[in-house]
């Protein structure tokens, strides 16, 4: 987790299952009540996205706005009809979008206050850096 000026908080989560979005989010909320949540998630296999897809929706239903990234195959070949699209058309929640991972780091730009979660097991980690360096040059 970092902490920025208290404006920002970023938190960094491995959950890649609806049981451990539902967890961290919760975690998220009970920590920052009255924060506006930023939720970047990356599905991790089709298998996966395909078997939990109304888990997943369900719960990044909670967060106030969802930029969802493309599957991470890992070890798998692609499923057809099995997309972080198919994500999008289960979710309820408006504020909602498919972004690569530069779309994420040019929209990360304008982030200026609230809770930032970065979800996943794929190679989203590999955005924690950028993110973190984007966060602190916005705040000063």
């Amino acid at each position: 987790e970092i902490i920025i000026k208290d404006k920002i908080v970023y938190i960094d989560d491995y959950a890649h299952h609806p049981g451990e979005l539902n967890a961290a989010i919760q975690a998220a909320r009970e920590l920052y009540p009255e924060a506006y949540i930023l939720g970047i998630f990356q599905p991790h296999l089709f298998t996966r996205t395909r078997d939990f897809a109304e888990g997943f929706a369900k719960e990044l239903d909670k967060l106030d706005e969802v930029w969802l990234m493309d599957i991470y195959p890992a070890r798998e070949i692609p499923i057809a009809g099995v997309t972080s699209q198919m994500l999008i058309e289960l979710m309820n929640n408006p504020k909602r979008k498919i972004l690569s991972r530069d779309e994420i780091l040019q929209e990360m730009k304008n982030v200026r206050t609230g809770v930032i979660m970065t979800l996943g097991a794929g190679d989203i980690d590999t955005l924690v850096k950028p993110i973190s360096e984007l966060l602190k040059n916005n705040i000063r």
